[in-house]
């Protein structure tokens, strides 16, 4: 765990960033169950791991579900079921975590970076003039709670044949068109880091899929390509979940919609906070598309003006605000070497000066929430 999801940075704090104290505050569910699981034996993909990823496809409509060891594992194990290595090109988004480029790059594949438009989502206008011969793969990033236009881009990748694998980390349980997140594309990764929508002890992971075949390769490839205890069809790895964290992510999953409906209701109290605010810009909500678009606000994020100025004041004033994230990838050390200059991505440019996150959960009282907007409202003289 980061010291951003850390109990002592909390208590720093008049409005906290991370809810896990309060959301693992009665736990003894949990442990009757881990007493359980210890007296069993059964931490290796257990029996308890069966269970989790049984309730974990439902809650994200999907077909099969397999638990490993961290969602970068989640998305990286998709694409090597999919034969992906060197010499390939996978497209992905410019703006998203460290986590889509790592994974791409542990394929020992190339990283091809598409600019994201006003969404948070990769600009789907841009997908076709990146896609070569050597394209294999598109990996689009539903980045925050939100999701891309997955409509265009499952449009663009039947065009050219092209698999989608979609980083859907960060927004279980959003939807396009009454269609959830990670299911669009032959298989979807998720996070269970304890900064994501649903949360564990430590890493983990889980993939899904509707594809028996895209399911027998990955639950290969997270356990060495073992098809019996004897006998090794491929070479895999080792990113299993583990039984203990699969009693917690069990425990999680069944609150999950009560977590979404929080963090849906805490936006909806700031978005209607800051609307006269000319110096705070709202990206476009997938609610006002109608019923059947969900967003589920991972973090609450606005384009503002004067962000740095405004994100020390919330600091002088014990809001625990954020930046996802202020330095892009391709300007990181670790991925110069794919050669993009300063200014190639404009708009993720643009977002990494200008957006700002805010706390948004369920466990964020009515009184918490508005003493950070009048934080931020006193900052803009309102």
């Amino acid at each position: 765990m980061t010291s951003e999801a850390g109990g002592a940075a909390n208590q720093l704090m008049q409005v906290r960033y991370s809810p896990l104290e309060q959301q693992f505050a009665d736990v003894d569910e949990i442990f009757d169950e881990l007493r359980t699981l210890v007296r069993s034996t059964d931490f290796t993909l257990g029996k308890v791991v069966g269970e989790f990823e049984e309730m974990f496809a439902a809650a994200a409509g999907s077909k099969y579900a397999i638990g490993v060891g961290s969602g970068t594992d989640a998305l990286k194990i998709p694409l090597k079921a999919l034969g992906i290595g060197s010499g390939d090109e996978v497209i992905t988004a410019a703006n998203t975590f460290y986590a889509t480029a790592g994974a791409i790059a542990e394929t020992g594949a190339r990283i091809v970076f598409i600019d994201c438009d006003d969404t948070f989502g990769i600009d789907p206008d841009q997908i076709e003039a990146a896609i070569t011969p050597r394209t294999k793969a598109i990996m689009p990033v539903h980045l925050a709670g939100d999701m891309a236009n997955m409509t265009r881009i499952t449009e663009i990748a039947e065009k050219y044949g092209l698999p989608v694998v979609e980083d859907a980390c960060q927004s279980l349980l959003a939807t396009e068109a009454g269609r959830p997140a990670g299911t669009w594309g032959i298989a979807g990764g998720f996070s269970m880091h304890p900064l994501k929508i649903i949360n564990v002890w430590g890493d983990a992971g889980v993939i899904v899929t509707d594809d028996p075949e895209m399911d027998r390769m990955c639950r290969l490839l997270r356990n060495h390509g073992l098809r019996n205890r004897d006998e090794m069809e491929i070479l895999g790895y080792n990113t299993r979940l583990d039984s203990v964290q699969a009693v917690v992510g069990k425990w999680i999953v069944a609150r999950v919609e009560d977590i979404v409906s929080g963090r849906i209701k805490a936006a909806e109290r700031y978005d209607a906070a800051f609307a006269d605010i000319p110096e705070i810009t709202l990206p476009i909500r997938r609610a006002t598309k109608g019923p059947e678009e969900r967003s589920v606000y991972l973090n609450y994020v606005v384009y503002v003006e004067r962000r740095d100025e405004l994100l020390a004041h919330c600091h002088a004033h014990r809001v625990d605000a954020k930046v996802h994230y202020p330095i892009p990838l391709y300007k990181q050390d670790a991925l110069r070497h794919l050669g993009y200059p300063d200014g190639a991505f404009p708009v993720t440019d643009r977002h990494a000066e200008t957006i700002i996150s805010f706390p948004a959960d369920q466990h964020l009282s009515t009184a918490e929430l508005d003493y950070l907007i009048g934080v931020v409202r006193n900052f803009y003289g309102r």
